[in-house]
């Protein structure tokens, strides 16, 4: 009897998974990757505050000293910025150029709000007294950890907004020239910039969890 047997028609086949590009599996690789970065990043800020006995400082909690509705609201642009990739990669799939471009800059929009808020945040915090490696609040000494994991991993994360804005910049160039709304997969460019967008937004959540609330 032969070892090789006949698929049946009747069984349905995944095409999605037997289709996918090469550029969709190298970015849900470098995905993968870059999330155990994260990983890492967040169980040991996670550790570090655990068998700490004064996170950030005696007497207080992060929320005390982070601007949480300020980053409340850079959060829910984030968000935001989420489903408007979305509705231009669905441009991009429809062939119009026209919605393609005006929701990758609406995208750009979100992603440039959330770093100036960052930058904001940053000079706030710096201004009062918390630094990279030592950190005082209302000229108290706190945990000096508490001001190098925040800007560690919140910093990790803004690059990868940074470097998405850009991404997200060169894409809406071809947008423009109408390289990715000819039909077939040539809209396939702003499906890869869109995985790696909802990743970035993603781990904001769990950042701003982690940072911010607990």
């Amino acid at each position: 009897m032969s070892s090789t047997h006949a698929i049946p028609a009747s069984v349905p086949r995944d095409e999605h998974v037997g289709n996918a590009t090469g550029g969709k599996v190298g970015m849900w690789l470098f995905i993968a990757q870059d999330g155990f970065s994260f990983g890492g990043l967040l169980l040991a800020y996670g550790l570090l505050r655990i068998f700490s006995t004064d996170w950030p400082g005696p007497g207080l909690r992060p929320t005390d000293i982070l601007g949480i509705n300020l980053t409340a609201v850079a959060t829910f642009v984030l968000i935001c910025s989420s489903i408007t990739m979305v509705m231009a990669v669905d441009s991009a799939q429809r062939a119009n150029r026209r919605g393609t471009v005006l929701w990758l800059l609406g995208t750009i929009l979100g992603g440039l709000m959330f770093l100036s808020v960052q930058a904001y945040e940053y000079t706030h915090l710096v201004h009062e007294g918390i630094g990279f490696t030592t950190s005082t609040w209302h000229g108290q000494p706190i945990n000096n950890l508490f001001g190098s994991t925040f800007y560690v991993v919140t910093g990790f994360h803004g690059c990868h907004v940074t470097a998405g804005v850009i991404y997200l910049l060169f894409v809406l160039r071809g947008a423009l020239k109408g390289k990715y709304t000819q039909g077939g997969l040539t809209y396939s460019p702003v499906e890869l910039v869109g995985l790696f967008w909802h990743f970035v937004d993603l781990v904001w959540i769990l950042v701003f969890t982690f940072i911010y609330l607990l």
